[in-house]
């Protein structure tokens, strides 16, 4: 499946949010990196829990104030939320390419989206040191993206030698490391 080939339209931002709501959210952005930018960004997800435009400003003001946890949480309601768009009530560990193409009739956008906050949370992961589980994620995206039109094929190698480096960090195993 070709993931870059799609017409432009049903993206996660063609949600329409009411004048009030837009004005909000370029408030918020103008007041970055305030205080007031979360307060705003924070009552408009409450509010609007299920708008994807409002999640991914939300997760871009924790990830650019290297708030990684929070913006981890954040990507992963996005994956539960365009899931539920996609119709998908499965876990993303469970989801195969079947899944994925009946989810082309939806809108292939928000697959592109699902995936790439699947990816997102994966390196969040591994800024975090979770690499196992970002491992676990990057091989589902490799597994559904064979052309690895998401590039999560480097990022999974880069997440092997850290955990390769770990372990052997773990058992005091550095003669790997060093050639002489």
């Amino acid at each position: 499946m070709d993931f870059l080939e799609f017409e432009q339209h049903d993206l996660y931002f063609d949600e329409v949010l009411s004048a009030d709501d837009d004005q909000l959210l370029k408030k918020a952005a103008e007041m970055y990196p305030s205080v007031e930018t979360e307060m705003i960004l924070q009552d408009l997800q409450s509010r609007l829990p299920g708008n994807l435009t409002i999640l991914v400003a939300l997760y871009r003001f924790y990830y650019y104030q290297h708030r990684y946890q929070d913006a981890l949480e954040i990507s992963s309601r996005a994956i539960d939320i365009s899931a539920s768009m996609m119709g998908l009530t499965i876990s993303w560990k469970d989801i195969t390419e079947n899944h994925i193409a009946q989810g082309v009739f939806v809108s292939m956008g928000l697959i592109r989206f699902y995936m790439l906050c699947l990816k997102a949370s994966a390196y969040l992961l591994m800024r975090t040191g979770e690499i196992e589980q970002a491992k676990e994620r990057l091989k589902k995206i490799t597994e559904l993206d064979p052309a690895d039109q998401f590039g999560a094929a480097f990022l999974l190698k880069i997440a092997e030698k850290e955990l390769i480096k770990k372990l052997a960090d773990q058992y005091n195993v550095t003669s790997l490391f060093h050639h002489h």
